[in-house]
């Protein structure tokens, strides 16, 4: 089947903003080409598996991020919407660098397969694993491997917002706990929460290719029991009430959700947001506090920052 991929030029700050704008306008999948992550795993000797330097200088300096339509569903009036978006991101304080869009004719079978080169197993915690179905890991006494098929909701590697998540994780998932994974994607958070002992663990995307790419991975690691996935926007599609939130998405749309987050935790529960470009980091630890949250804990990663608070008890 023919796609047209539709290439936008860009900065890591920017790249999750532009992939929300490509599933936006209805991308059967989309890969991000980030030279930093590489760069970050030849640098780390005890959580990366190498990636040939030859790859890495292939990429150049600039973030990629691609999507890929079905010819019958691009048009001109998508790539204006796509454009007008992409330069609109300056008024949400992101940089989008370059923020050039190119598009060209591509198959299936080429895209789907070509950044498969670029991921590697990562240990991106203290115990978790996660290691790509088609490549080899001996896991070493402690491990808890996650095999992950990423498939078409996924970019090349693992970004440093998710590695930050995973070891916050690792902290504040308890035996008892109940997790809402918010904007799951592929599903490696909430697949890390139950085989770090979560009691029950709901991943929610709004993409419905992430969420068929979710069930695929929790099965691929025999987890369907403990774990759910629902198409959503955020927490409409829940209920009840979790111990654990766990939101690796981006500043404005942390900001808008953090009351919602603090009404669907239970008392002393974590909320744990990530995607968070440094230079937001003020901004969303404002609303948060503002929202009965205490700050426990801050990690940085490159550009990026994950926060962990606690639901106060008496807010």
């Amino acid at each position: 089947m023919k796609y047209i991929e539709v290439q936008i030029t860009t900065t890591t700050e920017a790249a999750d903003a532009i992939y929300n704008i490509l599933i936006e306008a209805g991308t059967a999948g989309v890969v991000i080409e980030d030279p930093n992550d590489f760069s970050m795993m030849n640098t780390d000797e005890k959580s990366w598996d190498y990636v040939e330097q030859e790859l890495i200088d292939s990429l150049g300096t600039d973030v990629k991020v691609k999507g890929y339509f079905p010819c019958e569903e691009y048009n001109d009036d998508k790539m204006k919407e796509i454009q007008r978006r992409v330069h609109q991101l300056g008024e949400f304080g992101l940089d989008k660098g370059p923020g050039v869009i190119t598009t060209k004719d591509v198959y299936d079978e080429d895209w789907a397969n070509a950044w498969k080169q670029y991921y590697k197993p990562v240990k991106a915690g203290e115990k978790i694993v996660i290691k790509p179905t088609w490549e080899e890991y001996h896991a070493q006494a402690g491990d808890l491997v996650i095999e992950m098929d990423p498939g078409m909701a996924f970019g090349t590697g693992t970004h440093e917002t998710t590695v930050m998540c995973i070891k916050l994780l690792e902290k504040y998932v308890t035996p008892d706990s109940i997790v809402f994974d918010v904007g799951s994607g592929s599903g490696i958070l909430g697949i890390s929460a139950v085989k770090l002992g979560a009691k029950h663990v709901e991943c929610v995307d709004i993409d419905s290719v992430a969420c068929k790419v979710a069930k695929e991975n929790a099965a691929h690691n025999n987890v369907v029991d403990k774990l759910g996935v629902k198409c959503g926007n955020l927490l409409d599609v829940i209920k009840e009430k979790a111990d654990v939130i766990v939101a690796n998405i981006i500043a404005d749309i942390i900001i808008g959700f953090t009351p919602d987050a603090w009404k669907a935790i239970n008392p002393g529960g974590i909320f744990i947001s990530s995607g968070i470009i440094k230079d937001r980091k003020d901004e969303v630890l404002d609303k948060i506090s503002s929202s009965g949250f205490e700050v426990i804990e801050v990690l940085e990663m490159g550009e990026w920052c994950a926060i962990a608070a606690g639901r106060k008890d008496n807010a």
